[in-house]
């Protein structure tokens, strides 16, 4: 089973956004108005709540989504800094064309294609949007030897991995296993110039990571952050800055949300719309104060 399913965006335009995943990553809009009340409270953000929104959809028809919420920026906010959701990544079918066509775009370049020792099945770049979003543009040349990854059917594709940043990497990696019964493959110490740029350290400084996964679908990074990272700055009562939330479909969510109840922030509830098809979900809020929604299958 695949267990991505969406990701929310706080940005400060939300037609700026649209046309902007619209004309450089073909991304198109399937559902758009203001949030419910009770489902930005179901995210702890009951001040977010009547703000403008718009659901996208890779041009592939992968049902797969970018949601983007509109609210005025965070004057602190800087990105690949704080903890929290730091990047999405999305598969393409050639890099090298997606830099090209990005290097004419209002993206900012903050990694050019690199391909990555010791993962030779991965060709990715970076991008960074103009609300500090970061997103990850990868070509997928083969499967690793324990996990499937998508291949694009489109020159932009699916989402396919989320990247959580981290104060305690291990500490998040146990309460996904345990709360939310997902697993996670090997450490990894690698050169992270993105990383090592945004705190002003040695590029070949190493930073450590490491997957989570579900039988075969790697769907989350984990970043352990230096000690300069920090919390995300915050309105009150409103979704942070940059990627605020990451929707996963929970595969035995029926027989855990006893369990999950005191993470829960409000109980579990059918949802409307393409994110949700009319399923139970419920928002947890994990270490770091990150937001995990689980949407059953």
């Amino acid at each position: 089973m695949k267990c991505l399913r969406a990701a929310t965006l706080t940005v400060a335009d939300l037609d700026r956004s649209e046309a902007l995943y619209r004309d450089w990553l073909d991304y198109e809009t399937v559902e758009k108005g203001l949030l419910e009340a009770a489902l930005a409270a179901s995210w702890g953000a009951p001040g977010s709540a009547g703000k403008r929104y718009a659901v996208m959809q890779p041009r592939s028809g992968a049902p797969i989504y970018l949601r983007f919420v509109e609210d005025t920026p965070h004057p602190d906010y800087e990105p690949l800094k704080t903890y929290g959701w730091a990047a999405i990544e999305i598969c393409v079918e050639d890099v090298l064309a997606v830099n090209a066509r990005m290097e004419k775009s209002p993206f900012t370049i903050i990694g050019p294609p690199r391909e990555i020792e010791g993962l030779p099945a991965i060709y990715p770049m970076q991008v960074q949007g103009p609300d500090g979003e970061i997103v990850y543009l990868t070509q997928i040349r083969d499967d690793m030897p324990a996990y499937d990854l998508p291949r694009a059917t489109s020159l932009v594709d699916r989402m396919f991995i989320h990247v959580l940043a981290c104060s305690d990497m291990k500490a998040t990696m146990a309460f996904a296993e345990q709360q939310l019964g997902y697993g996670y493959g090997r450490e990894m110490d690698i050169v992270y110039t993105m990383l090592a740029n945004a705190f002003g350290m040695p590029y070949e400084r190493l930073f450590t990571i490491a997957t989570g996964v579900h039988e075969r679908d790697v769907f989350l990074e984990y970043d352990q952050l230096p000690p300069q990272g920090t919390p995300r700055p915050c309105h009150k009562g409103r979704l942070v800055p940059g990627i605020a939330i990451s929707t996963l479909i929970l595969p035995d969510f029926a027989t855990r949300v006893r369990k999950l109840a005191p993470w829960c922030i409000t109980d579990p509830a059918p949802r409307q719309g393409p994110v949700y098809g009319g399923k139970m979900a419920a928002t947890l809020r994990g270490p770091d104060g990150t937001l995990f929604e689980a949407v059953e299958p």
